[in-house]
C-alpha cells in the first residue's frame, strides 16, 4: 500500500564504487530528500565507500539543518553548500560538530565575522561564477585573502566554484576564475567544482599539477544508473463506471465507459508537483502547452503506467493516492498489484525504500 522504491543492491554499488574509483577527490553530496534514498542512507553509504578505501573523506550537505542528519552515520568532514550567514541555523551548530564542518563562505564581510565569532573555523571561500547563485567577486575574493593572511589562526581548505549544469563547456570560465585564486596570493591547493565533466577534470588536472580538484557529486553518483532503481506504486481499489457517472472530490463525470483506479502516492509524496522544466526548446514549449489542453478538458496524463502506457488522471491527485481513468478494453489491475511510476526522485518522497 505504498509509494516504493526498490533498488538492485548490487547493481547499485557496483556504479557507486565505479564512480568512486573513477573520481579522485570525490565528494559526495547528500541534500534535500536524499535523492530519494533519504540523508541517512546516502551518509550510510559515503561512509561505506570510505571505508573501502575509494576517498570520500568529505560528504557535502545543502543546509546546516541537514547536519543531523547525517552526522551520526559517517564520521567524515561536512561541507555545506549553502553559504555562511550571521543568522539562522548557521550559528545553531552544535559545537561538537566544529571541527567536522567546513563552512562556504561566499561575501567578504563574513569572513571576518565567522573568525569573530569561531577563530578555528573551517572554510573555503566561494568565487561566483557565471551561475550567479552565491559567490564573491575577484575584487571580493582578494579582499577575503587579505583578511584570512591578517589571521594565521584562519583554518581557509580552498576555493568552491558552483558552476551551471552546462558539461564539457567549463574550461573557459574554469580556467579564468583559477587565475583570480592564483592572483589573490592565497596560499591554497584546493579548488572544489560542480558541474565539470571528466574530461573537463582531467584538462584541468593536466594544467594546474599543483592544484587539487574535489568534484562535488550528487545526481551522476546516486542517480547515474536508472537501471538499478523502480518506483511502483500498489492499487487500492477498482470501481467500474460507465459513462456519465461521477466519481472523485470533485464528481467528475466518467467521459466513457471503464474503470477508475485507485493507486498509492499522491501530492504528499510529490506525485502531480511538477517543477520548472529548463528545457526551453520549442519540441518542450509544445508539450507544456499539449498538456495545458488536456487540463483544461479534464484529462491529464499521469506518471503512473499500466502494461507499459501511461495513464490519465481521473481527478488532480489526492494527498496520498492518485485515481486514475482506465478506458473499457484495457486490462484492468488487481487489487495489490504494483504498478510503475515515472518520478523525479529530487522531488519526490517514498514510503518505502528497499535496497537488495
Amino acid at each position: 500500500m505504498s509509494l516504493t522504491l526498490t533498488v538492485d543492491g548490487e547493481r547499485w554499488r557496483r556504479h557507486l564504487r565505479e564512480v568512486a574509483e573513477a573520481t579522485p577527490g570525490l565528494v559526495p553530496v547528500a541534500k534535500g530528500n536524499g535523492y530519494g534514498f533519504t540523508l541517512g542512507r546516502l551518509a550510510r553509504r559515503t561512509q561505506w565507500l570510505a571505508d573501502q578505501g575509494l576517498g570520500c573523506d568529505t560528504l557535502a550537505v545543502g543546509t546546516y539543518d541537514e547536519l543531523p542528519h547525517v552526522a551520526t552515520r559517517y564520521d567524515g568532514s561536512l561541507l555545506v553548500l549553502t553559504p555562511w550567514r550571521p543568522f539562522g541555523a548557521a550559528l545553531e551548530l552544535d559545537p561538537a560538530l566544529d571541527r567536522r564542518v567546513i563552512h562556504t563562505v561566499s561575501r567578504t564581510e563574513d569572513v571576518a565575522d565567522l573568525l569573530d565569532r569561531r577563530p578555528g573555523a573551517r572554510f573555503v571561500l566561494e568565487r561566483a561564477t557565471s551561475m550567479l547563485r552565491h559567490g564573491m567577486t575577484a575584487r571580493g575574493l582578494w579582499a577575503a585573502a587579505r583578511e584570512v593572511a591578517a589571521r594565521p589562526g584562519a583554518r581557509v581548505e580552498g576555493v568552491a566554484l558552483h558552476l551551471p549544469l552546462a558539461h564539457g563547456a567549463h574550461l573557459t570560465e574554469v580556467r579564468r576564475l583559477v587565475n583570480d585564486v592564483v592572483a589573490a596570493e592565497l596560499d591554497l591547493r584546493t579548488i572544489w567544482v560542480s558541474h565539470l565533466s571528466a574530461g573537463e577534470l582531467a584538462e584541468l588536472r593536466a594544467s594546474y599539477p599543483d592544484l587539487t580538484f574535489r568534484p562535488r557529486i550528487g545526481t551522476d553518483l546516486w542517480l547515474g544508473d536508472r537501471g538499478a532503481l523502480r518506483v511502483t506504486a500498489t492499487v487500492l481499489d477498482v470501481h467500474e463506471v460507465e459513462r456519465g457517472d461521477s466519481y472523485g472530490y470533485r464528481h467528475r463525470t466518467a467521459p466513457k465507459a471503464g474503470h477508475i483506479l485507485v493507486v498509492s502516492g499522491g501530492t504528499a509524496h510529490g506525485i502531480g508537483l511538477e517543477a520548472p522544466t529548463g528545457d526551453a526548446s520549442i519540441r518542450a514549449r509544445a508539450a507544456t502547452v499539449a498538456r495545458g489542453g488536456l487540463d483544461a478538458a479534464g484529462f491529464v496524463r499521469s506518471p503512473f503506467s499500466i502494461d507499459g502506457k501511461q495513464r490519465l488522471f481521473a481527478e488532480p491527485p489526492h494527498m496520498q493516492a492518485s485515481m486514475l481513468f482506465l478506458p473499457h478494453g484495457a486490462r484492468v489491475p488487481e487489487v495489490g498489484e504494483q504498478v510503475d511510476v515515472r518520478v523525479r526522485y529530487t522531488a519526490t518522497a517514498f514510503d518505502r525504500v528497499v535496497v537488495s
